[in-house]
């Protein structure tokens, strides 16, 4: 299966009122892991970059492995940077990425949209898709920290709709009551106002900070108009309870391959359990 973009991995989801997951990856089990589990589903999946892995030494080593093990997998697969700076989704275009995400969501209105139109005509003059942001997801991306949604902060139908018809984009990431890493107290989702938003845009809507959610909530953002899920605290914390759990189970007397094994197999788990959730339907069904 040909690696795929973000808005030909998204259009079966719009029509038929589901989530594709998206998963991040920053090594080679969680790579590993997240596209095994699509594999075992038949369902397609959405493998994200965060913007820093162009920074790490092993970087070049990860990009030619994620590419290669992409082209081995039968089943459909973005290649997605999360939450880029533009210089960053340049390095992701020319790493083979098939979808940008630029996050300008901190800007001025204007300003996000100058900056996300240029992104724009770049990727789509490359074949790339490209996700862009208004609003504000409460917590830094990639924080474990925790936050609280700040409904003031939440993106306006409004804008939304402004946005997408001012810049062009293939999907846009909303703010209604979600934050990055783990929730401070009890989530409370504007469901209402995704349902605006859902009505005034014609391109998918994309849900950042999923971890931490009911399962109820996931599904009722889904119904209300959610295409794609990022999903990443979560697992990165269930696959660290893995290890630890055998690490104290053997007194720390264990081999590596059992704690890579206990890693992968966690991953996979998490992987297929969100999926589900989401409704991400099976190219095989």
């Amino acid at each position: 299966m040909p690696l795929v973009t973000l808005k030909e991995i998204l259009a079966p989801a719009k029509e038929h009122n589901y989530a594709v997951a998206a998963f991040d990856t920053m090594d080679f089990t969680l790579t590993e892991g997240i596209i095994q589990a699509a594999e075992q589903t038949g369902k397609p999946v959405i493998l994200m970059l965060p913007g820093f892995i162009f920074d790490r030494p092993d970087a070049q080593s990860m990009l030619d492995f994620n590419l290669n093990r992409i082209a081995k997998s039968p089943v459909p697969i973005c290649y997605h940077l999360d939450h880029g700076k533009a210089d960053e989704c340049v390095k992701a275009i020319h790493a083979g990425c098939s979808s940008v995400m630029y996050d300008g969501s901190s800007l001025p209105m204007e300003e996000n949209i100058a900056v996300t139109k240029e992104i724009v005509k770049v990727a789509h003059t490359c074949g790339v898709s490209v996700e862009a942001e208004i609003g504000h997801v409460a917590a830094p991306e990639g924080s474990v920290e925790g936050s609280v949604a700040d409904a003031s902060k939440f993106t306006r139908p409004e804008d939304a709709a402004y946005f997408v018809e001012q810049t062009g984009i293939d999907a846009l990431a909303i703010a209604f009551g979600t934050v990055h890493g783990v929730y401070k107290g009890t989530p409370h989702l504007d469901l209402e106002r995704l349902a605006q938003i859902k009505r005034l845009v014609d391109v998918p809507l994309v849900m950042h900070g999923g971890s931490g959610l009911p399962e109820q909530d996931f599904r009722s953002a889904v119904k209300y108009g959610i295409n794609k899920i990022n999903f990443f605290t979560g697992m990165s914390l269930a696959t660290i309870a893995a290890m630890r759990r055998l690490i104290e189970e053997t007194d720390g007397r264990v081999r590596y391959i059992k704690l890579y094994d206990a890693a992968l197999q966690t991953v996979i788990q998490c992987a297929k359990e969100q999926m589900e959730i989401f409704g991400t339907q099976s190219i095989y069904s």
